[in-house]
C-alpha cells in the first residue's frame, strides 16, 4: 500500500485536500508553499481508495516533470519502478510498456497528447490527472486536449490543477476552469491565517534611477520617428489618440490590416509596413530607456542588415541615423545604463554584507543577461552564471546543471530570462532583483516566489523614472489585485452552484 514518509502536511494543505479529493480543483498557492506536496496527498488518497489505478502528473517541461518525479520518489513509500518519466525521447514501443507497467507517470502534455492521438495509450485506469502550471491551460495548449480526453476515457476521473497565478482577467480564469472541468477553487495568499506561519518575511525595495541626458536625447529622436509613424497609421481610420496607443494596440491594428489584405485592399500593404515600423521603434525606445546601450545598438545594427521595407525605412531616417551615431559614441565610451551601475553596487553590497548570499537577477532580454554577467565578473567576489532558455540553444541538461551549480555555491549570482521564473525549484536564494518590472502579474508572482522559501528574503525592483518601467510596475500590481478579486468571485460562484446541486440532489 502506497504511503507518505518524512512529510507532515500543513494545516492549509489538509484543508485544500478535503476539497481536492471530492471535486476537480484549481489550487492557487504562492510559489514555495508546497503545491507538489499537496498533490502527493491527493495522489496517495486516490491510490488508497482505488489500489489498481494510476496517476498522471503533467508539467510544461521535461526538467520540471523530472523535478516532480524526484520529489515523489523522496516522499512516497512505494516501489521506485512504479514511478517513471515519460518523454518523447523514449521509443513508442517502450512507452507503451512503461504505460502499462507504471503507477505514477510524469510527463510533458505534448508527449501524452501525441500518444493519445495515435491511440498508443488510454486514460481509462487513471483516477487522478495533476496539471502543474495550470495557467497555461488556454487556447490550443496541450493541457486542454489531454484534459478533454481524460474526462471522456477515465472511469473515475479527478483533476487537480496547480498554479501560483492563473492570470488577471475574468475571461482567462473562466477559460482555465472550463478547459480543466474545474468544480472548485482553493486559493491562499501569504496573508491567510493558515498560511502565515509558514511564510518567510520578504522585504521589498524600489530603487529609482534617472535617465541621463544622452539617453533622453536618443530616446527623443527615436520617439519623434515613432510618433510620425503613428500619425500615418491614424490616417487609415484608427480612432484612439496617438498618446494612448500601446504595443498591444499596434498588434491589434496589424491584425486588422491583415484582414483587409484578404479582401485585396492595396492600402493594407503600406499599413502593415507602417505598423511593423512602429513596433520596432517602440522596442528601440524601450531598450534605450530601460535596458542598455549595447542592447539598443545590437537591435539597430540588426535592422541595418534586414531587407524588409520596414527596417530599411527606419535606418534610413535622418533622426534614426543621428540616434545611431549617439549610441555608437556612448558604446565607445563604455557608458552604462544607470540601472547597470546600480545593479553592480547592489550585488557588491549584498555579497559584502553576507558572503553566503545567493542572488537571482531577472532580466527580460538575453542581451541584457549577458551584459549583466560580464559586468558582475569584474568583481572577483561576484560569481555570476547565466540561465537562459532553449531558444538560445541551451539544452535542458545544461539548465539543470546550471541550477545545481548555483544551489551548490559554485556561483553566487544567477542571472536569468523567463526560464528562471516558472516552476523549476531554485532553492537557497536570499535576494531577487528585477532588472526591470514586468506587466504580467503571472510572471511577477513567479519571480517573487524564487526567494524567501526557507529564510528571510529581499526583492528589489530597479525602475527608471518616466519610462515604461513605471507603467509596467503599476500594471502588474493592478492586474494582481484584479486577479485575486476575480478568483474569489468565481470561487464563490462555484460554491453557490455546488450548494444548489446538493439541495436538488437531497430534495
Amino acid at each position: 500500500m502506497v504511503s507518505i514518509k518524512n512529510f507532515t502536511p500543513r494545516l492549509y494543505q489538509e484543508s485544500i485536500l478535503a476539497t481536492a479529493i471530492k471535486k476537480n480543483t484549481l489550487v492557487v498557492l504562492p510559489t514555495g508553499l508546497g503545491k507538489t506536496h499537496l498533490s502527493l496527498l491527493v495522489a496517495v488518497n486516490r491510490l488508497k481508495n482505488f489500489p489498481n489505478s494510476k496517476i498522471l502528473f503533467l508539467a510544461p517541461t521535461k526538467p520540471l516533470a523530472n523535478q516532480h518525479l524526484q520529489t515523489y520518489k523522496k516522499f512516497l513509500d512505494v516501489d521506485k519502478e512504479n514511478l517513471v518519466l515519460f518523454t518523447g525521447f523514449v521509443k513508442p514501443e517502450q512507452r507503451e510498456k512503461l504505460w502499462q507497467n507504471s503507477t505514477l507517470i510524469f510527463s510533458t502534455p505534448q508527449c501524452i497528447e501525441n500518444d493519445l492521438e495515435s491511440n498508443r495509450i488510454n486514460l481509462k485506469d487513471f483516477t487522478l490527472l495533476i496539471i502543474d502550471e495550470a495557467h497555461r491551460s488556454v487556447k490550443e495548449y496541450s493541457y486542454v486536449n489531454v484534459a478533454k480526453v481524460y474526462m471522456k476515457q477515465a472511469q473515475l476521473p479527478k483533476i487537480l490543477a496547480l498554479t501560483a497565478s492563473p492570470g488577471g482577467t475574468h475571461e482567462k480564469i473562466k477559460e482555465i476552469c472550463k478547459n480543466l472541468f474545474i468544480e472548485a477553487i482553493e486559493i491562499r495568499s501569504e496573508q491567510d491565517l493558515d498560511v502565515k506561519p509558514y511564510v518567510q518575511e520578504k522585504k521589498v525595495e524600489w530603487i529609482n534611477v534617472d535617465l541621463p541626458g544622452e539617453f533622453k536625447e536618443i530616446s527623443s529622436l527615436i520617439k519623434k520617428v515613432y510618433l510620425e509613424k503613428l500619425k500615418h497609421i491614424k490616417n487609415f481610420g484608427f480612432q484612439k489618440p496617438i498618446g494612448l496607443i500601446n504595443r498591444r494596440d499596434l498588434i491589434g491594428i496589424q491584425f486588422a490590416f491583415q484582414k483587409r489584405l484578404k479582401h485585396h485592399d492595396p492600402a493594407a500593404y503600406s499599413g502593415i509596413s507602417l505598423v511593423a515600423q512602429a513596433i520596432k521603434l517602440s522596442h528601440a525606445i524601450e531598450l534605450i530607456q530601460t535596458q542598455s546601450v549595447i542592447s539598443v545598438k545590437k537591435f539597430l545594427d540588426k535592422l541595418k542588415i534586414e531587407t524588409s521595407k520596414a527596417s530599411k525605412s527606419i535606418v534610413n531616417d535622418r533622426d534614426i541615423i543621428k540616434a545611431i551615431e549617439l549610441i555608437k559614441n556612448l558604446d565607445e565610451k563604455k557608458v552604462k545604463h544607470p540601472k547597470m551601475e546600480k545593479l553592480y553596487q547592489i550585488a557588491q553590497q549584498e555579497i559584502k554584507q553576507n558572503p553566503n548570499s545567493k542572488i537571482i537577477i531577472f532580466a527580460n532580454f538575453r542581451d541584457t543577461v549577458k551584459e549583466i554577467v560580464n559586468l558582475l565578473k569584474q568583481d572577483k567576489e561576484l560569481r555570476p552564471i547565466q540561465l537562459v532558455g532553449q531558444k538560445e540553444g541551451v539544452t535542458q541538461k545544461i539548465q539543470i546543471e546550471t541550477i545545481r551549480q548555483f544551489e551548490k555555491g559554485d556561483f553566487n549570482i544567477l542571472v536569468g530570462t523567463s526560464i528562471s521564473e516558472e516552476g523549476l525549484d531554485i532553492s537557497g536564494s536570499s535576494t531577487a532583483i528585477f532588472y526591470e518590472p514586468i506587466a504580467s502579474e503571472i510572471r511577477k508572482i513567479q519571480r517573487a516566489g524564487r526567494v524567501g522559501r526557507t529564510e528571510k528574503g529581499k526583492i528589489i525592483f530597479l525602475i527608471t523614472r518616466g519610462t515604461m518601467d513605471e507603467a509596467y510596475y503599476w500594471s502588474s500590481r493592478k492586474k494582481e489585485d484584479t486577479m485575486k478579486k476575480t478568483i474569489h468571485s468565481i470561487q464563490n460562484r462555484l460554491e453557490s452552484q455546488n450548494t444548489l446541486e446538493n439541495v436538488k440532489n437531497n430534495s
